[in-house]
């Protein structure tokens, strides 16, 4: 894979061989930045778990403290009387069979997070197929289908993220932006991690995080020794 001067710099700065302390890896992720926009700060954590067994998924969501640093767009899937109480709430997007079409026949994909009420699933649920993939199917785990709209809005807005195994048993989380300073890298982390850490299945065997790696945008891996939070 080709690497341009500025990651090869950088990885200069990564002792790859080490586990580092979350403050020493985020201090060095921030030092290994060198593009020209403030960059997204990225948690990549393998489990010691299978994410082919039900029982061994690892899946839910969380307010970091700190926020993403991304302005996230939210679509809400509600009935017409409760429209103006999500919009009010924050939402860009709010509809219902009209929205469902959109989707359909349009391609529209201008959000990053769905929300409905849970007597709407039933429209919204045609659109599995086109959702499912991209991650944005709305769920009770997440706190997605939920009858308390302003909540799960504002919470979003405010820096909810969702956590969830890929099918290599892979998390990959934002938690930041390299602006942020290392304080609220680590805080960020630290809920993250802790949060994946009380998620961990009752059929989960052995080692339960494998391997723990921050990474901004353009910048190179730096492990963490996330082993401390057992």
């Amino acid at each position: 894979m080709f690497r341009g001067k500025n990651y090869k710099e950088s990885a200069k700065l990564v002792d790859r061989a080490q586990l580092y302390d979350a403050v020493d890896a985020f201090g060095v992720v921030i030092n290994a930045s060198k593009a020209k926009f403030d960059e997204t700060v990225e948690l990549h954590i393998k489990l010691g778990v299978d994410s082919r067994h039900a029982d061994q998924q690892v899946r839910g969501a969380i307010v970091l403290p700190h926020g993403t640093g991304k302005t996230r767009k939210v679509l809400v899937f509600c009935k017409e009387e409760r429209q103006k109480e999500a919009l009010d709430a924050g939402a860009d997007y709010v509809g219902a069979q009209d929205m469902v079409d959109k989707i359909q026949k349009e391609n529209f994909f201008d959000y990053d997070v769905v929300v409905a009420t849970p007597d709407m699933m039933g429209v919204v649920g045609r659109l599995g197929k086109i959702l499912g993939p991209k991650g944005l199917m709305p769920t009770p785990k997440a706190g997605t289908v939920t009858p308390n709209l302003a909540q799960a809005i504002q919470e979003i807005k405010a820096g909810k993220i969702e956590y969830r195994l890929d099918k290599t048993n892979i998390i990959h989380c934002p938690i930041g932006k390299v602006s942020f300073g290392v304080d609220k890298l680590v805080d960020n982390y630290t809920t993250l991690i802790s949060a994946i850490i009380r998620a961990k299945p009752s059929a989960a065997k052995g080692q339960y995080i494998k391997s723990c790696v921050t990474a901004s945008t353009m910048g190179p891996g730096v492990k963490i020794n996330a082993m401390k939070q057992l």
